[in-house]
């Protein structure tokens, strides 16, 4: 698993921290491979855009924003790879992974 010193920067429409950045060797293969770069996906999580949830995770990720648990965001690559982002309880740390590698 590679460490990204490079984390998204802070927006207007931030609502947690990410921590420091991690991404597994198979979601950034398949991110090379869809010509696409963390930072898209890493906005998309940090403006609680959860991607492909269902109700109910959704509801658990906006009761995990106000009594600070674990969020998951669920997307699709544009090649249709499914890539998760899981921010931890302390918002210690943020990794991109492939479902496959959790």
């Amino acid at each position: 698993m590679r460490r990204n010193h490079n984390t998204a920067p802070q927006t207007s429409v931030t609502r947690f921290a990410l921590g420091q950045t991690f991404i597994t060797p198979g979601a950034e293969e398949a991110l090379q491979i869809a010509g696409q770069t963390e930072l898209e996906f890493l906005r998309r999580h940090m403006s609680c855009d959860w991607g492909e949830l269902s109700e109910d995770d959704l509801r658990e990720n906006e009761l995990s924003l106000k009594e600070g648990f674990r969020l998951l965001s669920n997307y699709r690559t544009g090649k249709g790879q499914q890539l998760w982002i899981i921010t931890e309880a302390d918002r210690s740390a943020t990794t991109l992974l492939l479902p496959s590698e959790y």
